[in-house]
């Protein structure tokens, strides 16, 4: 299931945003701050070319970019 980031606490948000960013293997090898890319990934989200993916399966809340969704759930 898709949820809306408008529907998130703004802290909520950003500390999904902030562990999508830090995890490992997401590291790019350009130099940028954390807060650089949070403010990369909330653009994304804001532009609609990512969105956040609830899996009830793992009861868990996933960063996905909008291309690598299911077809299933893809709103194209």
């Amino acid at each position: 299931m898709i949820i809306p980031h408008r529907d998130l606490q703004a802290e909520t948000l950003r500390n999904l945003i902030e562990e999508f960013v830090s995890r490992e293997g997401t590291d790019n090898g350009f130099e940028e701050s954390l807060e650089q890319r949070v403010s990369a990934v909330h653009r994304l989200l804001e532009r609609g070319e990512a969105v956040i993916l609830y899996t009830q399966l793992t009861e868990s809340a996933n960063i996905i970019l909008r291309r690598d969704l299911p077809q299933e759930l893809r709103q194209d």
